[in-house]
């Protein structure tokens, strides 16, 4: 009955209905006392009266006290989300953070995943989903760390841990490139018990938890990694939201979080999977449910209803996925991936907008740290490709505007960008790997 009160936002109309139910209880009360104790006279008619009158007072003044209750209950709330985000800032670190790894398990022939934990024990925030995690390895015989961003392949409601699933890159067949540097060290040399220093979770390729539009979550090889950490949290924070889940891989061998995937949809019937094989095996019957690629007509085949769209995987699969769903007229603003490679001019025209105006003409670039000035070369791409040529060695990872590793301050002149900037930029900074000078003198704190 209290809650039902409660529930009554109109607080005349609450008083009103909480004092006719107490008179009435009251009223009820009193007639079976004088029924049953056989009391007869206007006085104990005066007292049910006076004790019906009492009760609706009392019950007048109990849906005030409700209303206050209500308040007190709603300020209660706007407190603790004000403290939880208060805190959520308080534990987030700004710069490099040592990460013990307490788990390193092998996911499929070529992922294998690193749980990392805070060296000092402290609380870590939590992340959006979709967000990546830039890290730091010292290799040996590199002349400077190097850094690389990984999508966070988790997701729970308060983070204990991180997890990173990284697949090992071989060298490219017919090519002379040298294998992955970062992910072929970290598949070899990093044990459970190595230190690795990362700053906190970043990135804008993040599902938005509070909306209700259908998720179609489409990935292939490693790309499978923050489509894990969208899916879990659909699941625990909007189980009621559909989710299309279509992965593709070579066959069950490269298949990573098979398993875990199929756990997440037996705890939401809401979350629909496909898996695409190109080469399937005769083992992996009853483990995928159709052979050749993920395209866009097999996305469309399967979802026949307005949704929005998350990608990731290698740079042709995203293209032809971008392109058949532009021509299936999906918006371009339903349509949300990210990339970490270098992409062709198509890819990158689809999905930013480009600021870059063309020559800036003479410019003068300071690095301040590294005490070197030059002219700028319009020759180049970007102040990161003319630091490089200038032999100042600022850190960088994405190179596209994504992980923000390149950002830093600048104290004089303007810079224009090339594309739009993926990541927060602070303020008074910039990042170099995606602009040129505006002005004829730039000064960098570098």
């Amino acid at each position: 009955m209290f809650e039902s009160l409660r529930n009554i936002q109109n607080p005349f109309a609450r008083s009103l209905t909480a004092a006719l139910t107490a008179c009435s209880v009251v009223t009820f009360a009193s007639a079976i006392a004088i029924a049953t104790t056989q009391t007869k006279g206007s006085s104990a008619y005066k007292t049910a009266l006076y004790s019906a009158l009492v009760g609706s007072g009392c019950g007048a003044l109990f849906g005030l006290v409700c209303t206050e209750n209500r308040k007190l209950k709603r300020l209660n709330h706007a407190s603790q989300n004000t403290q939880s985000i208060e805190k959520e800032k308080a534990i987030t670190w700004h710069d490099w953070r040592n990460f013990l790894v307490t788990r390193k398990v092998k996911e499929s022939e070529e992922i294998t995943s690193f749980y990392l934990q805070p060296e000092d024990q402290g609380e870590i925030p939590n992340f959006l989903p979709g967000q990546f995690l830039t890290i730091k390895l010292n290799i040996p015989g590199q002349t400077r760390p190097v850094i690389r961003t990984y999508s966070l392949s988790d997701y729970s409601e308060s983070a204990g841990y991180y997890r990173l699933s990284v697949k090992r890159e071989p060298m490219p067949s017919g090519l002379e490139v040298p294998p992955g540097l970062a992910s072929n060290f970290l598949h070899d040399s990093i044990q459970e018990g190595s230190t690795i220093q990362a700053k906190p979770p970043s990135g804008r390729f993040v599902l938005n938890v509070e909306k209700t539009l259908p998720a179609v979550l489409i990935s292939n090889g490693v790309g499978i990694t923050p489509m894990i950490s969208m899916a879990k949290a659909m699941t625990r924070l909007t189980p009621e939201r559909l989710i299309w889940f279509v992965h593709g891989a070579r066959d069950g061998q490269f298949h990573a979080f098979r398993d875990e995937v199929r756990a997440i949809a037996e705890q939401n019937p809401n979350l629909m999977i496909h898996y695409a094989y190109s080469r399937p095996r005769a083992e992996d019957a009853g483990h995928y449910h159709s052979v050749g690629y993920v395209d866009s007509n097999l996305i469309q085949s399967l979802v026949k209803q307005e949704a929005e769209y998350y990608l990731c995987g290698s740079p042709p699969f995203l293209e032809s996925i971008l392109t058949g769903l532009k021509n299936a007229g999906i918006p371009e603003n339903q349509v949300f991936f990210e990339m970490f490679t270098k992409a062709s001019k198509v890819t990158v025209d689809h999905v930013v907008e480009t600021h870059f105006k063309g020559s800036v003409g003479e410019s003068e670039v300071i690095f301040v740290k590294s005490n070197k000035t030059a002219f700028w070369n319009n020759e180049l791409d970007n102040l990161l490709d003319f630091a490089e040529a200038n032999n100042v060695e600022p850190p960088y990872s994405c190179r596209q505007g994504i992980c923000g590793t390149c950002m830093c301050k600048i104290l004089e002149g303007e810079v224009e960008y090339q594309a739009k900037p993926v990541t927060d930029i602070e303020p008074g900074s910039i990042l170099i790997c995606i602009a040129r000078p505006k002005t004829s003198r730039v000064i960098l704190d570098l």
